[in-house]
């Protein structure tokens, strides 16, 4: 896939406007969205991924189309299991009603960003070192199996990461909400706000799930330009669907299994690709291993799509018949969405 330049500007000139526009929106006017508001806005979004894949089909083939709707509903389901630790950050700082769709738009441009840099390096990576995939695939396998053992264990157990707990010790920090503001001053000092500590938690957290799901996309496709958009599409609608699908996200009790076995099929796929394109000299002596099979990108949509629905299914059915107690053992202590 040939992607000329300008595509790729206009990509990024539509990307920052939407993102500016929908950062505006909120930001001056902070406020809970309603499930009307988030249905609407998250309507538009699928809309939007729908009818860009068409034009991928329009551009590129069928091929290339299969290969970004796989994507994007790879990434939109690992965005939903990354959902959980959100709204533990949002517990942890007790983050007003309010001000959390605010928190989680700016984090989200954060993340985006920095999963920009990101596949630009994967994508140098894998058109240099053809070994990488298989560093990716093994990879994925082993994110797969720790997270299929820690599938039943409490999520509350959420721990800050090194940079925000630098910020938080080098930096003079306030307690007190200040709006959407991210500095404030007290006493003549400038001080950050929870605000600011928030934002970075969120943005940086986004950016250690990108370790799993960045692979995961280049394990479906290789082209850089299906990468970004896949995953500029999934963070569109996440902060849509953190406020819309709240309360059902602790019926999704397996939801860590499917996602497990997803990471587990890409990373074999990813090595079998890896394989099928050897140049490792300790390896069939540094040549191609013909009898690996590629697994074509129809297989793989077919396996992500009936994944997605039989963990959604059976997650849903064995919830409805299990006591709340039984239900915290697979998802952790029930939150409580209202209470944020």
């Amino acid at each position: 896939m040939d992607v000329p330049t300008w595509v790729w500007i206009a990509t990024a000139v539509v990307t920052i406007a939407v993102f500016t526009f929908d950062l505006a929106v909120v930001g001056r006017r902070p406020h809970e969205p309603s499930m009307k508001e988030c249905a609407t806005y998250l309507s538009i979004y699928v809309g939007m991924a729908v009818i860009f894949g068409l034009g991928v089909w329009y551009a590129a083939g069928g091929t290339s189309a299969l290969e970004f709707y796989s994507g994007w509903l790879v990434e939109y389901s690992l965005s939903i299991d990354n959902l959980f630790i959100f709204l533990i950050i949002m517990a942890k700082f007790m983050v007003p009603r309010e001000l959390q769709q605010y928190a989680l738009m700016v984090g989200i441009v954060m993340a985006l960003v920095m999963r920009a840099i990101f596949i630009a390096v994967g994508a140098v990576a894998i058109n240099e070192f053809s070994w990488v995939f298989y560093v990716f695939g093994l990879f994925l396998v082993y994110t797969a199996v720790k997270l299929a053992k820690e599938g039943g264990e409490d999520e509350d157990e959420y721990e800050e990461n090194r940079l925000v707990l630098w910020v938080e010790k080098r930096f003079p920090a306030t307690k007190e909400w200040h709006g959407k503001k991210i500095f404030s001053v007290e006493n003549g000092k400038r001080v950050i706000t929870p605000m600011f500590i928030v934002i970075l938690t969120l943005g940086t957290t986004d950016l250690l799930f990108a370790l799993d799901s960045i692979p995961a996309i280049f394990g479906i496709t290789k082209e850089p330009y299906l990468v970004l958009t896949a995953n500029i599409f999934a963070l569109m609608g996440l902060r849509q669907l953190y406020f819309l699908i709240g309360g059902l996200l602790e019926r999704l009790i397996y939801l860590s299994y499917g996602l497990a076995f997803l990471l587990a099929f890409i990373g074999v796929k990813l090595i079998l690709h890896a394989m099928h394109e050897n140049k490792l000299s300790f390896i069939n002596g540094g040549e191609h291993i013909e009898w690996a099979p590629e697994i074509p990108i129809w297989l793989s949509l077919v396996v992500i799509l009936a994944t997605l629905v039989v963990t959604a299914v059976v997650s849903l059915w064995a919830s409805s018949r299990m006591s709340e107690q039984e239900r915290d053992a697979h998802t952790g202590p029930r939150r409580d969405w209202e209470d944020g």
